[in-house]
């Protein structure tokens, strides 16, 4: 598939200015191309014949053909093109002109000359109609066209942006979960975990009968319906069968997720600082040991460079709990940290009574298995901390953990080497171990399109990083990504602020 995918939603778009004297000036000439940016913007809301003077005296569009009416699932008699003419951003438009749109195929590129024609909204979806047959030109085949990765919750907000362009969902999954035999025919909720959008397969389209994934990128074009005179609601329509790229048929479900920390309490920061977690199951960690692994890459942690032993690197770059005493029930928060259990530092509230997996005096205790007692766990200078969740309780360069979040991205964190080296990720709603797009192995952080980092807090002021989201159990996986909240908090803070509102759920 000749296409290119655009990983930014805003490109940078370049002007240039030209100076002259007065009455030197030798004039210019207005193009015949009116980018589909400008075209679409004519439309106020009612039908409108497209003439010179509202196109800013041009009189034709160009642009690439990205509709494929061989899967049978693009509405009927539409030619989808789009162009990047207009601020380095990507915009389409949808041509009615009959049987004869099935005639074009994606690659093709094309000037019609929309002059005397009609700028209409017609079943929801804004085109250009009533063309002479010899409007269009098709100047060549076989190019490459770009299709843009956009999260489901800019298709929901911004409808008319995204109608007509080829996009891409990636990391789609299915609510509910596909059971064993379900196919893609039908409409159904299709969620990347910024949004729920409609997937439209018709039930004559030459792929109907396919076995619907649990987790795929999503290639198709955006139509919009109208379900209100100003309201516009976006469905997606697959092109045809190949526009499905299966990343995963297996569910897998965490039993431990990351749902907040405070790296810097008010005040000194040795044995206050804490992890808190949520269990997905109910857990017995007698039964079922797990560890908690905090890396510090400030410039002064020993060894310096890259780390040679992964997560288990130890000495001053990572430190381990071991999780091996008392019970977690399913839905339930847990904390790891020093044994001050105060929710921001010295004289702050008592946090005693909330159920500790392990506390001790990081300060004069090395940690379980490796890394060197400290006065602060996470880096304090503005270069990466990070956390991570394992099950069991051997952690070297090897393992994988089953959570994992990063803070920010300075330091010596990752080298292709030979050999790789760096901290191991987990599939998350944060990082892929393989590249979701180039679909290429990247197990680490910074490598490939693991670069995603939570942002650095102020120093010394007692930040909780609340990481809010919504996973589901049904589905086995993140429907709301967790994002950051610098949640400040007092001296006086209750618990209720770090498991209340805003804070991650079950579903």
């Amino acid at each position: 598939m000749k296409k290119i995918i655009l990983y930014s939603l805003f490109l940078l778009s370049l002007a240039s200015l030209w100076g002259c004297k007065k009455d030197n000036y030798p004039g210019g000439e207005i193009s015949a191309y009116l980018p589909i940016y400008d075209l679409k913007n004519i439309h106020k809301g009612q039908d409108v014949t497209l003439t010179k003077e509202n196109m800013l005296g041009s009189t034709s569009i160009t642009g690439m053909v990205v509709s494929d009416h061989s899967g049978g699932n693009l509405p009927e008699g539409l030619l989808v093109i789009q162009d990047i003419r207009r601020l380095g951003l990507l915009r389409g438009i949808s041509v009615s002109i009959g049987a004869d749109a099935a005639n074009y195929k994606p690659g093709d590129s094309v000037v019609i000359k929309v002059e005397g024609a009609m700028l209409k909204r017609k079943e929801g979806i804004l085109q250009i109609t009533d063309l002479p047959a010899n409007a269009i030109t098709k100047v060549s085949s076989g190019n490459s066209y770009l299709a843009l990765r956009v999260p489901i919750s800019l298709m929901l907000t911004k409808p008319k942006d995204y109608e007509s362009v080829l996009s891409v969902v990636v990391k789609g999954g299915f609510d509910p979960l596909p059971a064993s035999g379900d196919v893609l025919a039908g409409d159904k909720v299709l969620n990347d975990g910024f949004g729920n959008i409609t997937l439209h397969t018709a039930a004559n389209a030459t792929f109907a009968n396919t076995p619907a994934p649990v987790l795929a990128n999503f290639y198709g074009i955006v139509f919009n319906t109208v379900v209100s005179k100003d309201s516009l609601v976006p469905r997606f329509h697959l092109r045809r069968g190949n526009d499905v790229v299966v990343l995963s048929s297996v569910i897998e479900i965490p039993p431990v997720i990351i749902t907040g920390f405070i790296s810097d309490v008010k005040g000194a920061d040795g044995n206050y600082e804490y992890i808190q977690m949520m269990a997905t199951k109910d857990i017995n960690f007698a039964a079922t040991p797990f560890s908690v692994v905090v890396t510090n890459n400030a410039n002064a942690s020993n060894p310096s460079g890259y780390p040679a032993n992964g997560w288990g690197t130890g000495n001053q770059r990572t430190f381990k709990f071991n999780l091996t005493t008392g019970t977690a029930a399913k839905g339930t928060y847990f904390y790891v940290g020093g044994t001050g259990k105060m929710i921001n530092g010295s004289g702050s509230t008592s946090m005693s009574s909330s159920n500790w997996i392990r506390a001790f005096n990081y300060t004069t205790t090395d940690g379980d298995g490796f890394g060197a007692k400290t006065g602060g766990l996470f880096a304090n200078s503005g270069n990466a901390s990070g956390l991570a969740v394992f099950e069991g309780t051997t952690v070297d360069a090897s393992t994988k953990p089953v959570d994992v979040i990063f803070v920010s991205n300075g330091g010596s964190l990752y080298t292709p080497g030979p050999p790789a080296v760096g901290y191991k990720i987990a599939n998350n709603d944060w990082y892929d171990v393989k590249n979701p797009i180039t679909l290429e192995d990247q197990p680490f952080y910074r490598q490939g399109s693991n670069t995603l980092c939570l942002g650095y807090a102020t120093a010394d002021q007692g930040y909780f990083n609340l990481l809010g989201g919504e996973y589901n159990m049904a589905l086995g996986r993140w429907t709301k990504a967790r994002t950051q909240t610098n949640f400040l908090l007092t001296k006086q803070s209750p618990i209720t602020e770090i498991e209340g509102e805003g804070a991650t759920k079950l579903k």
